[in-house]
């Protein structure tokens, strides 16, 4: 989805060449003037108000597209995540439900009702969380069984790199299955888009399932390099996994701290939402720029806290 400014963003989804003033205002602020392009470019701030306008002057259309702009469109946090629009007469309410659904066909945001077009979204979780427990949690867990009972130097006795070793020594090939679950639940989900799925969007959502399999792996790690020093470690497994569910939906519908904290803290909204950007046609080059550089960050800093880790294990051999 493309950000565009109000005016062709309201004239899209009415067909109207040009938004009111007052329509402009209440998206974009005060300063907002449909005749100055510059100023329909950011959303403002929510605000309880009054708006007397005479009928057919587009109140329904300023108040709910003001509201899918700035709350959908520029993921805009000072809106809220729901709009309840209250009529008194059934036949108004019929007419407002004709129009809302004309206005999000307009711009592809309707959903029709049909499990393939969401099957997208939880396939990437599931798909994710296969390549979790198949590749990443066993090596982890005896990692930490290692470091506990100070067997680790079996690794890092050998002439390779101790980190990459303790990374692949385990694989739980039965759990391919939530892999194969996933993959075929993105095949659906493809399925039933088709139209809008281009070969640049699988090469990014192949990409960014890639980063996003890094940014777990190095999350995992850092947490499991807690072992070094913590004796008792089982409990992590139950704090991921609950940290986990929150990637089963968009990071849009948290509030803002939760969403930092899922973003940057613990990076399950780049590991999941991201790639289910990139397969809808949703993400922006800017967010895949900072899903690459946080990855390279997140790494690094990862690679670090290992080798200063390990400065601090002592094994069968101290």
């Amino acid at each position: 989805m493309s950000r565009l400014p109000f005016d062709f963003f309201f004239q899209k989804a009415t067909g109207n060449p040009t938004p009111y003033g007052y329509q402009c205002r209440l998206a974009c602020g005060d300063q907002a003037d449909p005749y100055q392009p510059e100023t329909l470019r950011n959303g403002t701030g929510c605000q309880s108000q009054l708006i007397n306008i005479p009928t057919g002057l587009g109140k329904t259309a300023a108040v709910v597209l003001a509201w899918i702009w700035n709350r959908v469109q520029l993921q805009n946090p000072r809106w809220p995540r729901r709009l309840v629009y209250c009529l008194h007469m059934r036949s108004l309410v019929e007419q407002t439900d004709a129009e809302v659904k004309e206005w999000l066909t307009a711009h592809g945001m309707l959903w029709d009702g049909k499990p393939a077009n969401r099957a997208g979204k939880v396939g990437v979780h599931i798909l994710m969380g296969g390549v979790i427990q198949t590749l990443i949690q066993p090596n982890m867990e005896l990692l930490m069984q290692d470091v506990q009972q100070g067997t680790l130097d079996y690794a890092l006795t050998k002439p390779e790199d101790a980190q990459i070793l303790v990374s692949v020594r385990q694989v739980r090939i039965w759990q391919i299955v939530e892999v194969i679950s996933g993959l075929v639940l993105l095949i659906v989900g493809l399925t039933g888009v088709k139209s809008s799925i281009g070969a640049v969007d699988a090469l990014a959502f192949a990409f960014t399932l890639g980063i996003g399999g890094v940014l777990v792996y190095c999350f995992w790690l850092i947490l499991t390099i807690g072992a070094f020093w913590v004796v008792r470690m089982e409990h992590v497994l139950e704090l991921f996994e609950g940290i986990y569910q929150t990637g089963r939906w968009p990071v849009g519908v948290y509030p803002g701290w939760l969403r930092y904290s899922v973003t940057f803290l613990v990076p399950v909204a780049f590991a999941v939402t991201v790639p289910a950007e990139a397969l809808t046609s949703r993400l922006h080059w800017p967010t895949l720029v900072l899903s690459v550089a946080f990855a390279a960050a997140l790494f690094a800093f990862t690679r670090w806290f290992w080798r200063f880790g390990l400065r601090h294990y002592s094994g069968a051999s101290a």
